[in-house]
């Protein structure tokens, strides 16, 4: 594993709670914007003075923060984006991801030692698109989803810039984000941050001259989810991706929530802190069972191994499974009482686990807990602040699940 010391795990941070949870949980480096101009418009996001104490916070932990600045921009954009950029002149980043060369240019001339990484949505898949990158001074290139392992190689042995892939989340059924489905059929633009997941809709077929009969795409009576692909999840590949020249692996999921964020993060820093150790890069099959537990559609390899298969594609009716919800927060500690900002209901004899290094698929008994005033309790719901005592070492910043099996349509 020649690249494995240099390897970066990037998360999302959609927030400041999710931001917070990616740094508790490991990760190396976050990636965030303002919804003006980030494809996850959505995302609550950071507006300019949240930016800023955002940049501090991965600043004073050591993490690495890339700034979103991606959108495919019109004329109206322009103006508002060159304020943008003053900002983060102000601010300082260590990165700010762009998809289209205008503003590229704009960054350039405005902050000229500012690294710059070519977003998924320029969708390099060539070394050509690569070199062209380079010589423009570009830093990193954030490639192409749709392409395999062994391209990816060819555009490393061309390239001394560097590379970045997706290794875990949602995939998009058009090159790399470049939709219209959206806008046409919602009027809220992919390319502008606010698509709704219209490739996630139900589709079904109707013969012009049968006005009303609607036919499904297979002959199966829950219809189908023809242009919805399972999730990416190549943690058990992530060697093959650092022989091949990967700098960083990303994590997508700007929109999903800290169950997911933690859970991912927390399991792809056990297998990206093996590759930096050098050892033999072991497979662990608690891996597979942890990333399983949150909000999925299964999981595929994508198009890295070769042609995604057709039953990769989410054909069950079924978009969403999990296997465990978020029970609550520890929000502090103190010689092992803790108190728990609750997001979700809590019973006494509810069985927890704690999303702790070491406790992995360690179940407790909720035996007792009490509310602000000490009182016991024996019931609490989402919102609420309880306090109950915890096993030595979990952390104050960690997340208690609970397990559930539940599919969401």
């Amino acid at each position: 594993m020649k690249n494995g010391a240099n390897i970066e795990l990037l998360a999302p941070a959609g927030d400041f709670e999710k931001l917070s949870t990616a740094i508790h949980y490991g990760t190396d480096a976050v990636y965030l914007g303002d919804s003006r101009f980030s494809l996850r418009g959505k995302a609550r996001n950071f507006y300019p003075e949240q930016l800023k104490s955002a940049i501090e916070l991965c600043k004073r932990n050591g993490t690495k923060v890339y700034v979103t600045l991606n959108i495919i921009p019109h004329n109206r954009d322009i103006d508002e984006i060159s304020e943008h950029i003053g900002l983060l002149s102000e601010v300082l980043p260590d990165a700010v991801i762009v998809s289209d060369p205008g503003v590229f240019s704009m960054i350039k001339k405005r902050m000229p030692t500012m690294k710059i990484h070519i977003s998924t949505q320029a969708n390099t898949t060539n070394k050509a698109s690569a070199r062209f990158w380079q010589d423009m001074g570009a830093s990193r290139i954030v490639l192409s989803r749709e392409l395999s392992i062994e391209e990816i190689k060819d555009i490393r042995d061309s390239v001394d810039l560097e590379l970045e892939t997706f290794v875990h989340g949602s995939i998009c059924i058009s090159y790399s984000g470049r939709c219209y489905i959206s806008s046409f059929l919602a009027s809220r633009g992919a390319n502008t941050g606010e698509c709704t997941n219209s490739c996630r809709w139900k589709y079904t077929l109707m013969e012009e001259k049968r006005k009303g009969e609607y036919l499904p795409v297979f002959e199966d009576d829950r219809g189908t989810y023809i242009m919805s692909s399972r999730d990416l999840c190549m943690i058990e590949h992530l060697d093959k991706l650092s022989d091949a020249g990967v700098n960083s692996f990303k994590i997508e999921g700007r929109m999903k929530g800290i169950n997911y964020l933690a859970g991912v993060v927390k399991t792809y820093k056990e297998a990206v802190d093996l590759l930096k150790n050098g050892d033999s890069y072991i497979v662990n099959p608690r891996w597979m069972s942890e990333l399983a537990m949150f909000s999925n559609r299964g999981y595929t390899t994508g198009m890295y191994l070769g042609r995604q298969a057709d039953s990769d594609y989410n054909f069950d009716g079924v978009s969403y499974t999990m296997e465990c919800e978020l029970v609550g927060v520890v929000e502090e500690t103190n010689n092992g009482l803790a108190r728990i900002g609750l997001r979700n209901r809590l019973d006494a004899g509810d069985m927890i686990e704690y999303l702790t290094p070491g406790f992995e698929n360690v179940s407790f008994e909720v035996v007792e807990f009490t509310d602000s005033d000490g009182n016991a309790i024996n019931t609490a719901r989402n919102e609420d602040t309880v306090f109950m005592r915890l096993p030595d070492g979990v952390r104050s910043g960690d997340l208690i699940r609970r397990r559930t099996s539940r599919s969401v349509l």
